[in-house]
């Protein structure tokens, strides 16, 4: 994947602009469904990642992006199915985190948030 024009709100990915958070799992790219999560919000202040997302797990890595400015909160129970499930749970702000999935990005998922 070639990840290019990362900026607050959108990124390209293989020439293709998205305006919405994505998911990356195993080479196929999806919206992120944030709705079972929303009911968290209250405690966080914004939309957290929750395991009540549909969160790609059959890899090895797991890169997470938490927006431009690093604001998304992962629950601790993401942090913790991650190390039940033996994945490598790697959370950045997304440009850092582009950055690793273009370091190489071998069985690794990806959660892509894109703004704040």
């Amino acid at each position: 994947m070639r990840f290019t024009d990362f900026s607050f709100g959108s990124m390209r990915v293989d020439g293709v602009t998205y305006d919405h958070d994505l998911i990356i799992d195993r080479g196929k790219i999806r919206k992120r469904t944030k709705t079972a999560s929303k009911k968290f919000r209250g405690g966080y202040g914004h939309t957290p990642l929750s395991i009540a997302e549909d969160i790609p797990w059959r890899c090895r890595r797991l890169v997470i992006g938490t927006g431009a400015h690093g604001a998304l909160p992962v629950m601790t129970q993401v942090r913790q199915e991650a190390q039940r499930r033996n994945v490598d749970l790697v959370v950045l702000p997304t440009a850092e985190a582009i950055d690793v999935l273009t370091e190489g990005a071998t069985d690794t998922n990806a959660v892509l948030h894109l703004t704040c």
